[in-house]
């Protein structure tokens, strides 16, 4: 499994750490765990090493480009020599399947399972498409590198795997891939982590918050950058009437979006709030699973979402959503029965939504039991098995 951009074992929202990370690692680690041999590849930011990560899963880090971080719109520059050093380790390691994650993964790994005569399997995360059409601002449009990149990769790929059903429809409406190579598999969710019972904790998330213990959680949980839309769930807070609840926001700066990070902080002495915000910086699952379980409604703004892992966590925490009706959300969210779905920006209509939820514990109580409820079904094992199962129908084939 090949992420060049960011280490799967990278703290989720830290730097461009997401949901994509926690895909590739806890399906790497079911895979494991089910006797497959698994090498997760990325581009080491410092020294080059393999390690292991659990039984059956090693970490290797190759060098490509400079040794420190590199932006994602520099490292397009990189695929070449990543590429190289990736072909390089598999001479020796004799792969069944290279399963590309992100984009530029594909563009530099794409010729070496040619050259090796392994299966490709290319799974996109994002797409520029997706981010060009929602038209996010303080947001530079996507290159036409990438979405030609994207298009070529979509028909090239022996297997293209979606996580819903909404990014499947844009695979092939928009970037041409062709419908007999795509899978749809969402991603799962950790049970165990995420889970009700850490509600019994309120007391405690007060206290590190600072606030009363009668004062409603909202929590928005991403990398800080435009696109997970931050800047709403600060507006809608301002737009609350009445004593207000305290905001949560979890995450560091995407590369190149501290500039972005410094507008929200201003925004927030602006509108009076900062008594009502706190900026919590990257928190490991543990305490991520924590503060979900403790917040009355977890709040997902984005712009674009191609499935919302997020809003499954808080799910399986057995707290509300309230969403964007934008791309895999409107899967990950059940409107009116694990949460609520909007189709508009209009920070009053976000306070409104959230207001009433707030007002309301016999409705939240009634979506957040059937959000656990939809997650029980929605494991990591049962994702692992299908993208197995889209290895298996690949390896052996002429």
């Amino acid at each position: 499994m090949v992420s060049m951009h960011t280490s799967p074992d990278a703290q989720p929202g830290a730097t461009d750490a997401g949901g994509m990370n926690v895909t590739i690692l806890e399906t790497a680690l079911q895979l494991g765990a089910r006797g497959v041999s698994v090498d997760l590849i990325t581009r080491s930011s410092g020294e080059t090493e393999s390690r292991a990560v659990a039984p059956g899963v090693t970490l290797h880090s190759l060098r490509a480009g400079v040794a420190s971080a590199m932006p994602k719109g520099s490292l397009a520059t990189v695929t070449d020599e990543f590429g190289e050093a990736v072909a390089q380790l598999s001479r020796s390691a004799n792969y069944d399947v290279i399963h590309s994650h992100y984009w530029l993964s594909g563009i530099a790994t794409l010729p070496v399972a040619i050259e090796l005569g392994v299966p490709f399997v290319q799974s996109f995360h994002t797409l520029g498409v997706l981010k060009n059409g929602a038209d996010i601002p303080h947001t530079a449009p996507e290159s036409d590198r990438r979405l030609w990149s994207e298009r070529y990769l979509a028909t090239q790929a022996d297997a293209v795997i979606a996580v819903s059903a909404a990014e499947a429809s844009t695979l092939i409406d928009n970037v041409g891939a062709p419908a007999s190579k795509l899978w749809v598999i969402p991603p799962g969710v950790d049970k165990d982590t995420f889970t009700p019972i850490l509600k019994s904790s309120a007391v405690t998330a007060h206290a590190f918050l600072g606030v009363p213990t009668e004062r409603p959680i909202l929590t928005v949980v991403g990398n800080i950058q435009p696109l997970k839309g931050q800047e709403l769930a600060i507006r809608a807070l301002a737009a609350m009437r009445g004593p207000r609840p305290i905001l949560a926001i979890v995450g560091e700066p995407a590369l190149g979006a501290d500039g972005y990070f410094s507008e929200l902080r201003e925004l927030v002495v602006r509108l009076g709030l900062s008594g009502d915000v706190r900026f919590l910086g990257a928190l490991n699952r543990n305490e991520i699973a924590f503060f979900l379980a403790n917040s009355s409604v977890t709040l997902v703004p984005s712009y674009v979402e191609t499935y919302g892992l997020v809003a499954l966590e808080a799910a399986a925490s057995a707290t509300p959503v309230v969403a964007m009706r934008v791309g895999g959300l409107s899967e990950a969210v059940i409107d009116g029965e694990t949460g609520v779905l909007l189709d508009t920006r209009d920070p009053e209509e976000w306070a409104g939504a959230i207001t009433a939820l707030i007002a309301d514990k016999p409705r939240r109580d009634r979506l957040g039991a059937a959000a656990r409820a939809r997650a029980e079904g929605l494991g990591w094992g049962a994702a692992a098995t299908s993208v197995l199962g889209v290895y298996a129908s690949l390896v052996g084939r002429p």
